[in-house]
C-alpha cells in the first residue's frame, strides 16, 4: 500500500481563515533550505471585506516571557516575513505551485490561496533549552511559526479569533559524507619518573544517531611510577547562546565511571559504551534539545552545522559534542588528572524520502493541534495571539 498523503490543517476559530500545509518540518541542507509552502483557505463571508495575509517569522527567546531586565524582554525577532494572500495580488495560475499547493487547490475549491516563503541561509535550526521543573514560562528556545490572519491593513490590530498560529521546524540531517573517525593520544611526564604515562582515545566514526551507543576505545600504556587509579568518560553537550550574550552551557549527558586502575607498568586496551539520551537528562536545567512541535516528546538537540561564511552570532544556540576522557592519577602528595577530547557529531539520520508518485492519490488530513502528551493537556489557544491583538 501506497504511503499516506497527510496534511496538517488549523483552521481560526471564527473560520475566517486556515492553514493547510504538506509537512511541519524543513531540511536545512547547509547549501539551502526546503521552501515553507502551503495554502490558505478562506471564508468571504467571515472576512467581510478584510484582507487575508500569511507570515513566516522566526523569533529567538531567552528566558520566561515574563522576565524583563531594565525593561528590555528576552525576545528577539530573528526573521520576518509577511505576504498578503488574498486578495491576491497576482493571479493564481501564473505562479509556480509545488504539486502539493496543485492538489490542495483542486481539492478546496475557488477560495483556497497559494503561499511560498524561502528562508534566508543564515538562519538557525530549531532548539530550545530544557526548562527547569517548576518553570511554567517560555524557555530559551529559536522558534519558528507560520500565522495566518485576517485583517484590515498589514498592521491593524488583529483579533484572536481570526488568527491561526502553527508551530514549524527547521531541521538538519546528519551528512552523507562525515568526515574522519575522530583519535587522540597523549603523553604525561611525572616527576621522578624516567618514562611517561600515555593513553590513547579513539571512536569507531565522527557522526552518531541519537540513540545510537558511542564506543570509546581507551588505550593506556603506564610506564610511568605512578598508578591510574580510576577512568572516567563522559559525553559532554556544549552549548553557546550566542545571539543574545555569550552565555556558554556545558553538560555531561552520559557519563561512565568506570573504576578501572592501571598500576605502574601496566596496560589496558577497553572498549566503553556510552548513551547520551534525554531519557536520562530530565531533570537536568540547561540541557538543549531539538525544537518540538507542542507538547511532543523530542530529543538532546542535535550538532550544529554552519555554513561557510555565515556570521554565527545570528545563530542563536550553537550546539557541539565531544568525548572527554579523564585518568586520575595517584601519587604520594595527592592525585592528578590526565584527559583527552574528542569532538564528535550527534544528529539524526536523513529520513528516506517518499516520492510524490508514491503516495496516495488522497489526501489524509490531519489537525495541527498537537495530541495530549504524558498527562499534559494543550490549552485550546495556546499560540493563537499575536501582539496587539483584542
Amino acid at each position: 500500500m501506497s504511503p499516506k498523503h497527510v496534511i496538517f490543517k488549523k483552521i481560526s476559530k471564527d473560520k475566517s481563515v486556515g492553514v493547510y500545509m504538506g509537512k511541519r518540518d524543513f531540511i536545512d541542507h547547509v547549501n539551502f533550505v526546503d521552501p515553507v509552502d502551503g495554502v490558505l483557505l478562506i471564508d468571504p463571508e467571515q472576512l467581510k471585506g478584510k484582507k487575508a495575509y500569511v507570515t513566516l517569522s522566526c523569533t529567538f527567546r531567552y528566558g520566561r516571557e515574563d522576565m524583563d531586565v531594565l525593561g528590555i524582554a528576552f525576545r528577539r525577532e530573528i526573521f520576518l516575513s509577511t505576504r498578503q494572500i488574498y486578495p491576491p495580488l497576482q493571479d493564481k495560475d501564473q505562479g509556480i505551485l509545488t504539486k502539493v499547493q496543485d492538489k490542495l487547490l483542486r481539492k478546496l475549491g475557488d477560495d483556497a490561496y497559494p503561499f511560498f516563503f524561502e528562508f534566508p541561509d543564515n538562519l538557525p535550526c530549531s532548539v530550545g533549552l530544557q526548562p527547569a521543573v517548576k518553570d511554567v514560562g517560555k524557555h530559551c528556545a529559536v522558534e519558528f511559526e507560520v500565522k495566518a490572519f485576517c485583517a484590515e491593513s498589514q498592521d491593524a490590530k488583529v483579533r484572536k479569533r481570526s488568527t491561526v498560529r502553527l508551530m514549524i521546524r527547521k531541521v538538519q540531517y546528519a551528512p552523507e559524507n562525515p568526515g574522519p573517525a575522530p583519535r587522540v593520544e597523549t603523553n604525561r611526564d611525572f616527576l621522578m619518573s624516567d618514562k611517561p604515562l600515555h593513553m590513547e582515545a579513539s571512536l569507531e566514526k565522527q557522526t552518531y544517531y541519537h540513540g545510537e551507543p558511542i564506543n570509546v576505545r581507551v588505550k593506556i600504556n603506564n610506564d610511568s611510577n605512578k598508578n591510574v587509579r580510576n577512568i572516567i568518560i563522559s559525553a559532554e553537550q556544549i552549548a553557546n547562546v550566542v545571539l543574545y550574550s555569550n552565555d556558554s552551557y556545558m553538560k555531561a549527558v552520559a557519563i561512565e565511571d568506570s573504576g578501572d586502575s592501571v598500576e605502574s607498568g601496566a596496560k589496558l586496551d577497553k572498549v566503553y559504551p556510552l548513551l547520551p539520551l534525554l531519557a536520562n537528562n530530565r531533570e537536568r536545567l540547561g540541557i538543549v534539545l531539538d525544537g518540538k512541535l507542542k507538547h511532543e516528546d523530542t530529543n538532546l538537540a542535535s550538532s550544529s552545522i554552519v555554513k561557510e561564511g555565515v556570521l554565527k552570532e545570528v545563530l542563536g544556540i550553537l550546539v557541539s559534542y565531544r568525548i572527554v576522557v579523564k585518568l586520575i592519577v595517584g601519587g604520594i602528595i595527592g592525585s592528578s588528572e590526565v584527559g583527552v577530547e574528542l569532538p564528535f557529531q550527534l544528529m539524526h539520520p536523513k529520513p528516506d524520502t517518499v516520492k510524490e508518485s508514491e503516495l496516495e492519490d488522497e489526501m489524509v488530513f490531519e489537525e495541527f493541534k498537537r495530541a495530549y502528551l504524558k498527562g499534559v493537556i494543550e490549552d485550546e489557544d495556546e499560540g493563537n495571539v499575536s501582539p496587539g491583538e483584542h
